[in-house]
């Protein structure tokens, strides 16, 4: 049985998450149906690199295919697109080894979180508008005390005593783009909501409702001040996710200009 490595991306404000859930529409539960009919499969394994949350988008999210069947990858994304609702196509499809796996091969993840500076008709389900002026210079340093091998209990929902929280962050940065501010954030992996509460604080102090402090003061010890910040899901997308130590350049940010 072939092992195809699946670049999907999808926009995820329809849907509860990457994660399959009973009573609820995912991407791998599109995922799955979608192989089902063009395989006429049972049985197979489709595995994800990471757990987006609800109303998530990815441009680059990874997966791995575990399906008999004889069509080639091209063949097979092509049949899996049409298969597939139009807010989730598969990019690309490659057979790779069976020891390949789209999680735990995973080297780094990056996200990438719009902020609209402006009210936009047309980008809504992609950024967040932010409607106080933001001094991006104060984001920026905020944004330096995130780097490095840091605890993250505050910025998740997950259980520390079930999950370890410390997660390695190679960098945080805050760019502009027109109406937009694009923090982009590269890290070993991430936790439920992180990015999200990542990216509140970071707003926060730049419209000067925080001091910068508080970012260093959530990483050292518990807080409530990131689960009270977090941002929406609207602006945040799984950019890419690296196998090796090449990491994919950054998506030209869309939805406005």
């Amino acid at each position: 049985m072939p092992r195809f490595k699946l670049t999907i991306e999808y926009t995820g404000t329809r849907y509860s998450g990457w994660q399959i859930q009973t009573n609820a529409r995912t991407i791998q539960g599109e995922l799955v149906k979608a192989v089902r009919e063009v395989t006429a499969r049972e049985r197979f394994e489709v595995y994800g690199a990471g757990r987006t949350d609800a109303g998530v988008h990815a441009l680059a999210q990874v997966a791995h295919l575990d399906v008999g069947t004889s069509l080639l990858p091209a063949t097979l994304a092509l049949k899996l697109n049409d298969a597939l609702p139009n807010d989730i196509h598969v990019r690309r499809v490659e057979v790779v080894p069976h020891r390949f796996h789209a999680r735990h091969d995973a080297t780094a993840r990056g996200y990438l979180y719009q902020i609209s500076r402006r009210r936009t008709a047309f980008a809504k389900p992609f950024v967040w508008w932010v409607r106080d002026p933001l001094d991006v210079t104060r984001m920026r340093a905020a944004a330096t005390s995130f780097a490095g091998m840091r605890d993250f209990a505050s910025f998740t929902d997950d259980d520390p005593d079930e999950k370890s929280t410390t997660v390695a962050i190679a960098g945080v940065t805050v760019e502009e783009a027109g109406a937009l501010v694009l923090v982009r954030v590269v890290g070993s992996h991430f936790l439920w909501k992180m990015v999200r509460r990542m990216v509140g604080l970071l707003v926060a102090v730049g419209t000067g409702a925080i001091a910068p402090r508080e970012v260093t003061r959530a990483l050292t010890s518990r807080s409530e001040l990131p689960a009270k910040l977090t941002a929406p899901a609207s602006g945040l997308f799984l950019e890419w996710v690296a196998y090796d130590d090449t990491v994919p350049g950054p998506a030209r940010p869309f939805g406005i200009e």
